[in-house]
């Protein structure tokens, strides 16, 4: 089976080039042209996609061939650039950067959709070197398809002359050229930039999407997607059949606290049963009457004093885990289940306490990266044994006693193969810093989905 889909890589040299400041204005800027751009982000970025989000209007979805399957990433590619006029992606870091031997990196990515790449070539205090960069990029690998690059950071007409000239030396299409501009800087954090749920930064997108439409070639941009080759695709079902079951209610935490989920990894639960209620730690005074929890990822931290205030929700929660509601909590979501969090500058803040641990805030990077997670017990995805493809980024350090840690996992990191055990399980209640995509693991989301209405039921039956 064939699909024909208008699509393009956005790639770059390296990080903190401004791939994401450019895809996110060129998707604006589409948008402003009353064009239906949809927007992907190569690995495991929850941030960058909302930002995309802001800009075209629709929800971003990752791709990424560690935490899910080739096959399952080109039918969610597919089933959801269907209706687009053009397909964006996003690549992370460099273009042959990835895990372990490249698994996930954007030429990965590119090659396995056979679309064309563009490269940001970040050219400030560069001259014809940037002319030699592309064609070493372009050199690496000949079964990439390097169509072009856009220049960023330039800055005069001079600059940008002299660098389209040595371009056109080694024939590379230049595609567009943006200036030097501190205006378009998004706000940062330590995991890098500030969330849309926080930021909003609506005015900002704008003038994202006036500046490419004066300094990208988009006409061009819609060629070169257009002129992509039929995508092959397998016939495989979605998810294999669908059940008939009972529906189960799920309260999800969504607020500026914790935000980290992937539009599809919740439409995967929602193919189980699930129905999801959306609630916030921050600002409701307990939970929604649902039969499970689930706690995704972001910035406790950064709101511990709001958090520990909340006391009537902290106690809905801890209530509700003490009663078998299932709950599975992914890294901040994890670090709010705890008995209190430790901030950056030292102070203490009063945390769920439904898991026997207390976590630090440190100023340097703790562990980013591909880990394989081993289920140590049964538990709410799955039997002892199970193994997950899951990611882990995060600033913080758990202080917990071995005798009170009832750990969940074996985590083997992708990039050494370092083991060690990770996470928390008790009964009905999971927790650890592991993120994971449930399109790449739709039976840990089964299992999920299923004890909750297992536990549902129990419950009814004892009052």
């Amino acid at each position: 089976m064939e699909q024909r889909i208008p699509r393009l890589v956005i790639a770059a040299t390296q990080s903190g080039s401004g791939k994401t400041t450019l895809v996110t204005g060129i998707l604006a800027a589409f948008r402003a042209q009353g064009l239906r751009v949809q927007s992907y982000k190569v690995g495991p970025d929850y941030i960058d996609p909302g930002y995309h989000a802001l800009a075209s209007g629709l929800p971003a979805h990752n791709l990424d061939t560690w935490l899910m399957s080739p096959e399952r990433l080109k039918e969610i590619f597919a089933r959801t650039a269907k209706d687009a006029d053009l397909a964006l992606i996003e690549g992370v870091m460099g273009l042959y950067d990835g895990g372990r031997k490249g698994v996930s990196s954007t030429a990965e990515i590119a090659k396995l959709l056979d679309a064309p790449v563009l490269l940001v070539v970040d050219a400030k205090s560069m001259g014809d070197s940037a002319a030699a960069i592309a064609l070493g990029f372009r050199c690496y690998d000949l079964e990439v398809k390097l169509a072009g690059v856009l220049l960023n950071r330039l800055g005069s007409d001079t600059h940008e002359t002299m660098i389209r000239e040595a371009m056109a030396k080694i024939d590379m299409p230049v595609l567009g050229a943006m200036r030097r501009d501190d205006s378009l800087k998004m706000p940062e954090r330590h995991l890098g930039l500030l969330p849309v749920e926080e930021n909003e930064e609506s005015g900002v997108v704008k003038k994202m999407g006036e500046k490419a439409a004066q300094s990208v070639d988009l006409a061009a941009i819609r060629e070169l997607a257009a002129a992509a080759p039929p995508l092959a695709l397998s016939e495989k079902p979605r998810f294999g059949a669908r059940r008939v079951a009972p529906k189960v209610r799920l309260a999800v935490a969504r607020d500026e606290a914790f935000s980290f989920y992937y539009p599809e990894s919740l439409e995967v639960l929602e193919s189980f049963g699930a129905e999801i209620l959306f609630f916030s730690p921050l600002k409701d005074a307990v939970l929604p009457e649902v039969d499970g929890i689930l706690l995704g990822g972001g910035f406790p931290e950064m709101f511990a004093e709001e958090l520990m205030a909340n006391v009537s929700m902290r106690g809905s929660l801890r209530e509700a885990g003490e009663a078998g509601v299932p709950i599975y909590a992914e890294c901040g979501g994890y670090m709010y289940l705890m008995e209190k969090l430790v901030a950056f500058d030292g102070r203490s803040y009063e945390m769920v306490g439904l898991i026997p641990s207390a976590v630090q805030m440190n100023r340097r990077l703790q562990m980013v990266g591909y880990v394989e997670a081993e289920l140590c017990t049964d538990a709410v995805l799955g039997p002892k044994g199970r193994k997950l493809r899951g990611h882990e980024f995060h600033f913080s350090t758990e202080m917990a006693s071995e005798e009170s840690a009832q750990r969940a996992f074996i985590f083997t990191r992708m990039r050494n193969g370092a083991r060690y055990a990770a996470g928390y399980a008790n009964g009905t209640l999971l927790g650890s810093y592991l993120h994971l995509h449930f399109a790449g693991c739709p039976e840990a989301a089964e299992s999920f989905v299923a004890v909750c209405r297992t536990q549902r039921e129990r419950r009814a039956c004892h009052g």
